[in-house]
């Protein structure tokens, strides 16, 4: 929901900054952690080189890289289980179109039984094999094979029944989201004038605003696992939808128009999500589509025209996303602050608003609380900061 227009006072400024920040170490809780991303890598490169050595003719020419969200940054502790889901792409590139989808997949599959501790570890998936490490992650391997048709560099993957190909590009969807990343939205900058006068006319200014795209996926990503949590049926969006919809939205809206700060920009993308939801006829009825822009045929939605309670449960999610967002943006004090947080992500909501209780409350005692232009809150003076009061900036 929209609250009525009205000045941002300086007071809601320096809360909008908090709660901003508060989000991006919700983020930052659920990422892999360094020795845990450290031990990911050192399992890839392991397996990697393990499938290019390979003598099996099927496997000749492979190429073995990471995709989905580990390739894209955007990955998220799953609720109720330690393990990050890290998928690698095996692109077999002496492989032809005509050989059966189920042999490619088989050869996989063999190469990794050869190896002793692989093969304990091995678990055979619907289109992938997946390798458990315990408590840690599992490496997901799906193979591919190059596309000769699609003039991006696209791949073909084997369908849920192993008895065709399909059309796919991770490859491209990566460089296509990192460009997309790479765009930087316009923040307002305000400057104080005499105090016979309100504020001077805002001009738009650029600011480095790390990460942004890949937080708003990081952030819509948990909000729907904490919103499906208990529901039985297997109807949440995948995470390649909400990253898709995500990244074009993002794009539309840092090009379109200015912002008054991230928290702005965030809540403007999640409103724009569902514009590139197509509704194409298929077989002469409207059908949904979330294509993938890198390579023709790839519809991300393709089972909610087989399963529609999927699409209804799409929207429903989208439209609580958004309003428990643009509510938390408006929402002052901290026990509703933490209320808003805990409600819309859960146990990582808790652990995030419980740090910043803590924080909040030795800077209370010391007097030490700051703000930066660039860093917004802080604890210990820097260049260009400013002394704050010792209270919150939530009303408390």
């Amino acid at each position: 929901m929209n609250a009525p227009f009205r000045p941002l006072t300086p007071q809601d400024r320096l809360r909008r900054v908090e709660l901003y920040r508060l989000l991006v170490e919700i983020c930052e809780d659920l990422a892999p952690t360094k020795e845990q991303f450290e031990r990911a890598c050192s399992a890839y490169e392991a397996v990697a080189t393990w499938i290019v050595s390979s003598d099996d003719p099927l496997l000749a020419s492979t190429l073995v890289y990471l995709h989905g969200s580990g390739g894209l940054g955007t990955t998220i502790k799953p609720i109720g289980r330690m393990e990050f889901d890290i998928d690698l792409i095996c692109l077999l590139l002496g492989v032809s179109r005509s050989t059966d989808p189920a042999a490619v997949k088989a050869a996989v599959g063999r190469r990794l039984r050869e190896h002793g501790r692989y093969a304990h570890m091995l678990q055979e998936k619907k289109r992938c094999w997946r390798l458990n490490y315990a408590g840690e992650f599992h490496l997901d391997l799906s193979p591919t094979i190059a596309n000769i048709l699609c003039p991006n560099g696209g791949e073909l993957v084997p369908d849920r029944a192993l008895s065709s190909w399909h059309p796919t590009n991770p490859r491209g969807y990566r460089k296509l989201f990192e460009r997309r990343a790479a765009l930087t939205p316009q923040i307002v900058k305000r400057f104080a004038e005499s105090q016979n006068r309100a504020e001077a006319e805002p001009f738009p200014a650029t600011l480095t605003l790390e990460n942004v795209l890949n937080r708003i996926v990081q952030i819509l990503k948990r909000h729907r696992d904490v919103h499906f949590l208990d529901v039985r049926e297997d109807v949440a969006p995948i995470s390649i939808i909400i990253t898709t919809l995500t990244m074009r939205a993002y794009e539309a809206v840092v090009l379109r128009e200015v912002y008054e700060d991230e928290l702005d920009v965030l809540i403007a993308t999640v409103r724009a999500m569902p514009l590139f939801i197509e509704r194409p006829l298929i077989d002469g009825r409207p059908a949904y589509a979330v294509w993938n822009e890198t390579t023709q045929g790839e519809n991300f939605a393709d089972r909610w025209n087989r399963e529609p309670e999927r699409a209804e449960a799409f929207f429903g999610w989208h439209a609580k996303a958004l309003e428990d967002l643009e509510v938390l943006r408006d929402t002052s004090g901290l026990d509703r602050v933490r209320n808003r947080m805990e409600a819309g992500f859960g146990q990582a909501g808790v652990r995030v608003m419980s740090r910043h209780q803590d924080r909040l409350t030795e800077a209370r005692k010391s007097g030490q609380l700051w703000l930066a232009p660039s860093a917004g809150l802080i604890t210990t003076p820097a260049p260009a900061s400013t002394p704050v009061q010792s209270n919150t900036f939530f009303g408390d």
